[in-house]
């Protein structure tokens, strides 16, 4: 089940509503003007509220019109930055700026909640702060003997729902982040307290990361496991019943004796990707998720818009170097693909259960060779799918290989470029330079896919010209149009990444903590003596003019209220980047495909001294376009011949060296043909060199 949607729904009802407004004032609780604001406008607030949830579950399309009738829903302070946004959203459909509208209008009830019910309170997060870097379980600890919150008991009574449903032996709570810990917690008190013979396991992405070195027995009043890691066979094992004394555990911590300790005893293997299966998401109410746009970033409303299939392409990541991620931890560091055949497999047994043909494919970097082994295998079994992941910005991804993607459904990418500054790319060890990611982004962008980039400033040793002159890149590569969505983050030092475990060689000195519950971020002392918190509003602010288009003109400083240096790049730097040369070599072993259709062919024959030329005059049809195309008879006859071969259909594609091994049996060199006027426009129309 997925508590996080259930209990939003209850709570974001007319009648829960009505209750929180009774409650509110009963308890004098609505004291600043925003929320006296919401309480007064209670009736226009609750009027439409379960019509505007059934609109985001995507119920009540007609509803966007309303939505965006101007003064149809009460605006309080989320809509203060409206004016600002209309310009944002002037090319938005009227689907999307309802959506948005919307969402600011719950957003606006979340302010609600959180000054007059409950301050822990977070429209998709809860009470996050006491999950965000808590070295002692202290303050979770007390904050869990306290009454349940009203928040709480929604969520228990739908917990207690499931329970009796279900009666189960054996509860998983999958904890991925901070803001879900304390709900966590909550829950698994009130199972210990009403069901103590049912056990309680916590898994998932913040135990993985933040619990590796747990060692206060207090939390095993709550879970009796914990479990590291891949968590198939761990749960296996938790499930089977073992009445021998010496019972196997993978990856698991539990008490003994009032200690805390980590068992690994298990001799079995991990599953390997390939066995893990099809994930089954048949209990969940998949058709009451709510689709939100938040603000007007076009790679955010694509995370939160809509409901995306998970699959992932490979476990872990084929790089494995990036010095300021967790390396040294499993997720990251075995990496282990999946057949191109077992995952398009798996898409469609989740394009049948859930009726759903969009996937994101949550990998934390996807391989570029088995995208294109991907992307084949659906265009080959003539699937309409919808799909995007993340990618490390590498040389591979050439303009053929985003045109093959593009054409199996791929409509995003989201890459780290971090640091445009080719000296902390070469620290981080990211294996790119600005040059090299400028034209990955544009073969992605000429290829009709969106490209979102992470940016991070305050990496050690970052001095202010780089931080500056990596603003300056940025602007560029928005200027130029090969960048369409962004988001700047500030470097954060985790215990498992290389800089973490040798903070000595990044300059930096690490604040450590006695550690007794979570260890992941640490604060640090940048011996550079920057205050890089100082350049987080410029950045973030200009970033979102040049995500729309405006304020390239601008000085760099215009964004900053400090005095910053000028930039050292020139502003020409990135168009530079991207006029190189067209490469007119080919390696043997690349795979060439024709991904149109065929064509009609005429002849035609030209007397010129006496002699006769024929010549194939061969017209082709896109779905936008028509062309024609004119080859020496010869010539023409052999290549229409072998088109058939270059179909993805085809389980053995030829190679360039086949087609030139095949051509130079009956005719000249093979490089004037392929290189010539009418093979160059089929190879903008669909004829690659993978």
């Amino acid at each position: 089940m997925d508590l996080g949607i259930e209990v939003i729904l209850e709570l974001f009802s007319k009648k829960t509503f009505q209750h929180l407004f009774e409650l509110a004032f009963k308890n004098n609780s609505i004291i600043s003007e925003n929320v006296q604001r919401i309480y007064a406008l209670q009736n226009a607030y609750l009027q439409p509220l379960d019509d505007v949830i059934a609109f985001l579950q995507g119920k009540k399309p007609t509803f966007a019109r309303h939505i965006c009738t101007e003064n149809f829903l009460p605006q309080a302070s989320r809509f203060d930055q409206l004016d600002e946004l209309d310009w944002a959203f002037g090319s938005m459909g009227m689907q999307d700026k309802a959506k948005h509208l919307a969402t600011l209008y719950l957003e606006d009830l979340s302010d609600f909640i959180i000054e007059c019910i409950d301050p822990n309170f977070g429209f998709s997060r809860y009470a996050e702060r006491l999950g965000l870097s808590a070295n002692s379980f202290d303050e979770l600890y007390e904050q869990l003997q306290n009454q349940p919150t009203y928040i709480d008991t929604i969520t228990l009574k739908i917990l207690e729902e499931k329970l009796e449903t279900t009666q189960p032996k054996l509860v998983c709570f999958s904890v991925p982040f901070p803001g879900n810990l304390y709900s966590a917690f909550r829950c698994a008190q009130y199972i210990k307290t009403n069901y103590p013979n049912i056990k309680i396991v916590m898994g998932g992405g913040f135990p993985n990361t933040e619990l590796r070195s747990v060692t206060d027995a207090r939390v095993f009043e709550f879970f009796d496991f914990i479990t590291l890691d891949d968590g198939e066979l761990p749960i296996e094992l938790l499930a089977s019943p073992n009445p021998s004394e010496k019972r196997e555990y993978k990856r698991t911590f539990l008490l003994e004796n009032g200690h805390v300790v980590y068992k690994n005893n298990s001799t079995k293997p991990d599953y390997k990707q390939s066995e893990v299966g099809t994930p089954d998401y048949s209990d969940l109410h998949l058709d009451t998720y709510i689709s939100v746009i938040e603000i007007a970033n076009p790679m955010h409303s694509l995370w939160s818009d809509g409901r995306w299939n998970k699959l992932t392409m490979a476990h872990g990541c084929y790089w494995g170097k990036c010095t300021f991620c967790d390396i040294s931890l499993d997720y990251i560091k075995i990496y282990e693909p999946i057949a191109a055949k077992t995952l398009v497999d798996r898409m469609e047994q989740l394009m049948e259960q859930t009726g759903e043909t969009g996937f994101h494919f949550v990998d934390e970097a996807a391989p570029p060779a088995l995208m294109k082994a991907v992307a084949l295998e659906i265009i080959k079994r003539k699937l309409t799918v919808t799909w995007w992941t993340n990618i490390r910005f590498e040389k591979n991804f050439t303009k053929d290989l985003c045109l093959l993607l593009k054409a199996s459904g791929c409509i995003a990418v989201s890459g780290g470029l971090e640091v445009a500054s080719d000296r902390l790319l070469a620290l981080i060890d990211k294996g790119v330079t600005v040059a090299q990611v400028a034209q990955v982004t544009r073969n992605f962008t000429e290829a009709n896919i969106m490209v979102h980039s992470y940016l991070m400033y305050g990496y050690p040793t970052q001095t202010v010209q780089e931080t500056v002159d990596s603003l300056e890149m940025v602007r560029q590569l928005f200027e130029i149009g090969v960048l369409q969505s962004g988001f700047w983050h500030q470097f954060a030092l985790t215990a498992h990444s290389p800089i973490g475990l040798n903070p000595s060689e990044y300059h930096i000195i690490p604040n450590t903590k006695p550690i007794t519950f979570a260890n992941n971020d640490i604060a640090f002392t940048d011996t550079t003596g920057i205050d890089h918190n100082l350049f987080s509003f410029g950045l973030k602010k200009s970033l979102f003019n040049y995500m729309h288009g405006i304020g390239f003109e601008l000085p760099l400083q215009d964004w900053f209220d400090f005095k910053i240096p000028k930039t050292t790049i020139k502003n020409d730097f990135i168009y530079n980047c991207l006029e190189t040369e067209t490469q007119f070599n080919t390696k043997p072993n690349t795979k060439i495909v024709w991904l149109g259709t065929k064509p009609f062919v005429s002849e035609t024959s030209k007397t010129k001294k006496g002699q006769t030329y024929y010549t194939l005059q061969a017209t082709f049809h896109s779905t936008t376009d028509t062309f024609t195309i004119a080859l020496d008879k010869h010539h023409g006859t052999w290549f229409l011949n072998v088109l058939e071969s270059l179909s993805p259909n085809n389980t053995q594609l030829p190679s360039f060296s086949d087609l030139k091994k095949d051509f130079e049996t009956k005719f000249d060199d093979f490089e004037l043909f392929w290189f010539s006027k009418p093979m160059m426009v089929l190879r903008e129309n669909g004829l690659l060199v993978l």
